[in-house]
Formats: structure tokens, C-alpha cells, sequence
């Protein structure tokens, strides 16, 4: 195991409050009723449109790509305004430092534009830690498992040598089609039964518990000193 990918919104980074917001905004720009909060969570981590023309199924094509744009405009107007509030879910930082130092490579998958992506890493001074960026403005987006093959690529590792992290039953789906490690997490928006039905081959509860399972996968992770190997 070399490579460990991260899906971001949901397992990484807290965002929903704001996607819930800014997508209700771009409907009521339209006069289109505001679709239910759970909903607006299950469609995170696709490709804009696609998760739009899901809760839109009645919308012409043009028309989701003219509400993409409005919610990608209402986006961008929060950013510049500091309106938002995409924070790290508690542990990340510490996970993260935790699978670097083991000497692990890290990547991220995203349903995000590579503009939004950027903002959040540099938001939270994470930019250092990822090998590879993989994000939706190259379809086709999750679950396809073209986004996670072009990771393997740029990391020049095979699938067998990877795994993937995410909160949606789109990140396991990704997994499984890509042959790379599914692993699901329980704080998402999606919830863990989905994840494991989907086939998750792991669930981890907190980020706490990552590093010590990716331990036990493959031997790399630094026991403390006098502690036996496996």
C-alpha cells in the first residue's frame, strides 16, 4: 500500500452547511422549489450538473447547466465575501501528518472544480500534503473510475497499491471499478450501511483510526519503540 486518496467534502472537510445553502439559493434564483437539505448531502461529491439534474430531474439540460452557474456565482460571491464555512472535521490535520510522516503518498478525488479544490487547501494550509489532485473539471466524475485511475497514474502506483477514502457510496463505487482498497467513513453524508452495502471493505469511525488500519494493512506505520512488529 503507497497511495491513500482522499475524497474531500464530507470526509476531509466539513462543507454542507454551505453546499446546502448556496445550491437552495441557486434554486430560489429560479423560482424552483429548494430541495430538502438530506437531498442536497446525497448528491455531494458528484459532478456539479449531474447532482443538480438529480434534484432537478424536470429541468432541461440548458437549463441545470444556467442553475450550475448560478450556484457556481452565489459560490464564488460567498468566497470573496468570507461567508464560508468549510472547516476540517476534527482529527484531519493529525491524520494527515500521521500517513505523510509513515511515508505514505496522499491524493484527493473530488467532485469540486480544481479552483474550489485549491481555495480549501490553501484555506487550511494543506496543499503540501497531496502528490496528486483530482478533480471534476475532467469527466467524467464519480463513480466512473477515471478520476482515481489518472491519481494512480500521476503517483505511479498500480490499484493493488492504493486505497481510497470517502464518505459516498460514489467514492466506494470509484474504488471498486478503479481495483483500489474501498474505505469508508461514518461521518459523511452518506450513512454507514449505504457505505458498506456499496462495499466497503473497511469503516472507520474517526480519523484517529485511519493511520493504525492502514498500519495493519501493509507494516509501514512506525511502532512506538520496544513494541513488537506484527
Amino acid at each position: 500500500m503507497k497511495l491513500i486518496v482522499f475524497d474531500l467534502d464530507g470526509t476531509l472537510v466539513d462543507s454542507q452547511h454551505v453546499i446546502v445553502s448556496t445550491v437552495r439559493a441557486a434554486f430560489e434564483h429560479f423560482g424552483l422549489p429548494q430541495p430538502a437539505a438530506d437531498a442536497i448531502r446525497r448528491i455531494v461529491g458528484l459532478r456539479l450538473v449531474e447532482g443538480l439534474a438529480r434534484l432537478a430531474p424536470a429541468l432541461a439540460p440548458d437549463e441545470v447547466v444556467a442553475l450550475a452557474e448560478a450556484y457556481r456565482t452565489t459560490f464564488q460571491a460567498r468566497r470573496v465575501a468570507s461567508d464560508l464555512t468549510e472547516t476540517l472535521f476534527p482529527g484531519v490535520l493529525a491524520m494527515l501528518e500521521a500517513l505523510r510522516d509513515a511515508g505514505f503518498r496522499l491524493g484527493i478525488a473530488t467532485g469540486k472544480s480544481r479552483r474550489g479544490l485549491l481555495s480549501v487547501l490553501e484555506r487550511h494550509a494543506l496543499a503540501d500534503f497531496f502528490v496528486t489532485l483530482q478533480t471534476a473539471d475532467l469527466p467524467p466524475g464519480k463513480p466512473h473510475p477515471a478520476m482515481l485511475l489518472r491519481a494512480l497514474d500521476e503517483a505511479g502506483v498500480a490499484p493493488a497499491e492504493a486505497a481510497m477514502i470517502g464518505d459516498t457510496t460514489f467514492d466506494i463505487a470509484m474504488a471498486r471499478a478503479a481495483g483500489a482498497l474501498p474505505i469508508g467513513v461514518a461521518w459523511g453524508y452518506h450513512p454507514p450501511h449505504e457505505l458498506t452495502a456499496a462495499g466497503a471493505v473497511h469503516l472507520v469511525s474517526s480519523s484517529a483510526e485511519l493511520p493504525p488500519l492502514m498500519a495493519s494493512l501493509t507494516g509501514t506505520w512506525p511502532l512506538p519503540a520496544g513494541t513488537a512488529g506484527p
